[in-house]
């Protein structure tokens, strides 16, 4: 019955097809013409009707081919060839609807089990009269202490109270083994619990949590529509003019108006209008399930064509945990009260660096005053009334034009400097370094040896410290020290296009809205970058960047693939048809077998090459080999010695 009511269009069909043919058998083959003829005289209607709906909308598309196979064969009097192209034509449509839900099966499972239950204990400090209420997801408040069951999925973003506890989160990371938590450690919705009940403390509200975000994302995906109708449009305009003289020319060499038919009955646009969408949805269901959701399926098309990228520096192409290294106080201050200051003012701030000071303060045991007065000026710093004293933190331009004494700190390798100035005058500067990813050197080594010709660093960050990272990755185009509205400009300019960036956080949001691609490492919630950007990446990892084009050059490759096969494929069996050897009906029969043929190949989308950290490990290892087997004139000089001790170095380094 769900059949039924989900393909009306082909049990009516078989219905009248079987009938129709019952007429013939007993001779009533007028009735039969007549019944036929109603039939496939409304369904072009039909047909004719949505054509023009889409023309209206700006989309011509190729179901003129199907129009004119039909009123053809009725036509020349093959009223049966016609209802097989009917039950063609809505047999395809269950077709794409089948192989579309084994295409993005994974996004589905994404959706399926999002959390709608949370346990919450009524009086958690009270254990001998606890209660547990059952209460919707979006009911929970930041603070509520919750139950977690053994096996159930985590509902919120919470901190472990239990001291400690396993789960599953390769749903979110891809990651196939459990993770193990201690107590204070964050606990991502979507993860799935272990063996023992926990506690947990809800961290961020539904909609702000790990989970709500990836769910929303994949919805944003599942509703935007690919680009797969406007790929197979570009073929639609000579593909239908190839048909059409192909039927024209047989009709006027035999002077059989019947062969006319014959050859477009084998011209019918099935596999241009499932083969494309499926291979799409494939793509995106392969990307869902390593981790990078896609925003449509438009976002793969760029990224299969993208030919330059740029790369935000703190939490990109470094770890975005930046540890204090030294703190370096004005005369007549003591460092632990400079970091104090600052971690109190820091409170108040969203920037990567405040985390890292506040986290330094905390390890010193420095008690955080609270500040009554307290602002962020967005890229620059933190204001904040400390105790009476006016403390700002922040970049070193933005504190010299509140402190004109400000003092530049002389930084080392991959350091970042946060000044501090104290009612007016200068107070210090506290130092922090930022590694760059393990993973960074070769995602950029990738990537420039696969197409990438320009590969650009934006970061607001101090020069000094923007070329360190840099030249340890492989960079040699950097732009520091830039605000938002200058990494637009900057985005906006580069060629050759597409353009990827690729950054996370607030300040990156404005960029990856502007970029052709932009690419958000959202592993930390990252809400405003992620809902800006038309990829996605749930792992904290930058091998995903890597996955990503990967996916998208494969992903179209085979969309293109599938389109050529089914045209090569109609166009040799036209061919053929224009001798008169292949009957109507028998050619709508064997044109259903060019459609499972196609669709059968775009689903080899959800498969393909080694992507990530396999991929980028077989790149480095290729590229050893390369440097050893250049030849004994240079492989083994300086130059080739170093190189070879490199890729010794990054290999031996890898667990």
């Amino acid at each position: 019955m769900r059949f039924v009511r989900r393909y009306p269009v082909i049990i009516i069909t078989a219905v009248v097809l079987a009938g129709v043919l019952t007429l013939h058998i007993v001779g009533m083959d007028a009735v039969g013409l007549w019944i036929a003829t109603a039939y496939v005289g409304a369904f072009v209607v039909w047909t004719i009707v949505g054509m023009v709906r889409d023309v209206l909308r700006g989309h011509v598309g190729l179901d003129i081919l199907a129009v004119v196979a039909m009123v053809a064969t009725l036509a020349v009097g093959e009223y049966i060839a016609s209802l097989i192209i009917v039950l063609m034509l809505a047999g395809g449509e269950a077709l794409e609807h089948f192989a579309g839900r084994r295409a993005k099966r994974d996004l589905s499972a994404l959706l399926d089990r999002s959390p709608r239950i949370a346990h919450v204990l009524m009086h958690p400090l009270a254990p001998d009269s606890e209660e547990v209420r059952d209460v919707a997801v979006d009911s929970v408040s930041v603070g509520d202490t919750l139950l977690v069951r053994p096996a159930e999925i985590v509902p919120i973003d919470g901190v472990l109270l239990s001291e400690s506890g396993e789960f599953d989160e390769s749903s979110l990371t891809g990651e196939s083994m459990p993770v193990a938590r201690d107590a204070g450690g964050e606990v991502l919705s979507g993860a799935i619990n272990g063996a023992r009940a926990v506690r947990i403390r809800a961290l961020r509200s539904s909609a702000d949590s790990q989970y709500q975000q990836i769910v929303a994302l994949v919805h944003a995906a599942e509703e935007s529509h690919a680009p797969v109708v406007r790929l197979a449009d570009r073929f639609a305009i000579p593909f239908t003019a190839v048909a059409l003289v192909l039927a024209g020319t047989a009709w006027a060499i035999s002077g059989d108006s019947t062969r006319f038919a014959e050859v477009l009955v084998l011209a019918t646009p099935c596999p241009l209008l499932i083969a494309a969408p499926v291979a799409f949805l494939g793509g995106l269901s392969r990307a869902a399930k390593t981790g990078v959701i896609m925003k449509g399926g438009a976002v793969i098309e760029q990224l299969a064509r993208v030919r330059s990228a740029a790369f935000d520096k703190t939490g990109t192409l470094t770890q975005g945990r930046p540890d204090l290294v030294d703190v370096r106080p004005a005369t007549g201050i003591d460092a632990d009260e400079l970091l104090m200051l600052a971690a109190s003012a820091e409170q108040y701030s969203s920037h990567v660096l405040a985390e890292g000071i506040r986290r330094a303060a905390a390890e010193r045991g420095l008690a955080l005053h609270r500040s009554d007065d307290a602002s962020e000026v967005a890229t620059n710093g933190v204001v904040a009334v400390i105790d009476g004293r006016t403390i700002v933190v922040g970049k070193p331009a933005f504190v010299t034009s509140l402190a004109p004494d400000t003092v530049r700190a002389t930084l080392g390798t991959g350091e970042a400097a946060a000044y501090v100035a104290i009612d007016g005058r200068f107070g210090g500067v506290l130092i922090l370094a930022d590694a760059p990813r393990p993973e960074a050197p070769a995602v950029v080594s990738w990537l420039r040896a696969h197409g990438i010709e320009r590969i650009m660093m934006l970061t607001g960050d101090a020069r000094s410290t923007a070329e360190s990272v840099a030249g340890e990755v492989g960079i040699d185009d950097v732009h520091a020290e830039v605000l938002p509205p200058e990494k637009v400009r900057l985005a906006a300019d580069l060629r050759p296009r597409p353009m990827m960036m690729v950054g996370d956080g607030v300040n990156d949001a404005p960029v990856l809205a502007a970029a052709d691609i932009g690419v958000a490492m959202g592993a930390r919630g990252a809400t405003a970058a992620g809902d800006a950007a038309d990829v996605v990446i749930l792992v904290d990892s930058l091998t995903k960047v890597v996955d990503a084009v990967a996916i998208g050059r494969h992903t179209l490759r085979v969309a293109l693939t599938a389109i050529w096969i089914g045209i090569g494929l109609s166009v040799g069996l036209m061919l053929i048809a224009m001798t008169g050897i292949i009957p109507a009906v028998a050619g709508a029969l064997v044109q259903e077998a060019v459609d499972l043929a196609t669709i059968l190949y775009a689903l080899r989308a959800l498969g393909g090459p080694s992507t990530g950290l396999v991929a980028l490990e077989r790149e480095r290892t290729r590229s050893a080999v390369a440097t050893v087997t250049d030849g004994f004139g240079g492989a083994f000089g300086p130059a080739g010695a170093s190189a070879v001790g490199i890729e010794w170095k990054q290999r031996k380094d890898e667990p």
